[in-house]
């Protein structure tokens, strides 16, 4: 069976962008820095692969002299999270950037939210009370 393994972006400064990401619960699962290559590689998320569960993969290069333009073919990451608005709120008291507060999805009913990670990447919240992966309530 194959399996959903991760997601690579390039961040511009490491630090930032691991500080966002544990506003939304996420830890480091491992890192492996490549001196040869002048890059280090976090993997973040909830849980690991061996969990069944897909990473976030964080690329940061070091000689990297300015901020990475992400292109328009990027859309969101999307994460199921309990309460949508109690997020938000962490993710702002944090300094992070809320893009559309927490309210019900267009012409629907399921909460959401979206943010932006300190690169711009847009990370969508949607509220999982229970934990489950159901689809939007419209």
């Amino acid at each position: 069976m194959s399996t959903y393994l991760h997601t690579m972006i390039r961040v511009f400064d490491l630090d930032r962008s691991l500080a966002f990401y544990r506003l939304l619960g996420m830890h480091e699962i491992r890192r492996c820095e490549v001196r040869e290559g002048r890059y280090t590689l976090v993997y973040i998320g909830y849980a690991d692969n061996a969990q069944g569960q897909a990473e976030i993969e964080l690329t940061y290069n070091w000689d990297q002299k300015t901020p990475y333009d992400i292109g328009n073919g990027f859309g969101h990451f999307a994460l199921g999270v309990p309460n949508v608005s109690a997020v938000v709120e962490k993710v702002r008291e944090g300094g992070g950037k809320v893009t559309r507060e927490a309210g019900p999805v267009k012409f629907g009913k399921t909460i959401i939210a979206f943010l932006a990670d300190p690169d711009g990447y847009k990370v969508e919240l949607i509220e999982r009370p229970d934990g489950t992966e159901k689809e939007f309530k419209f």
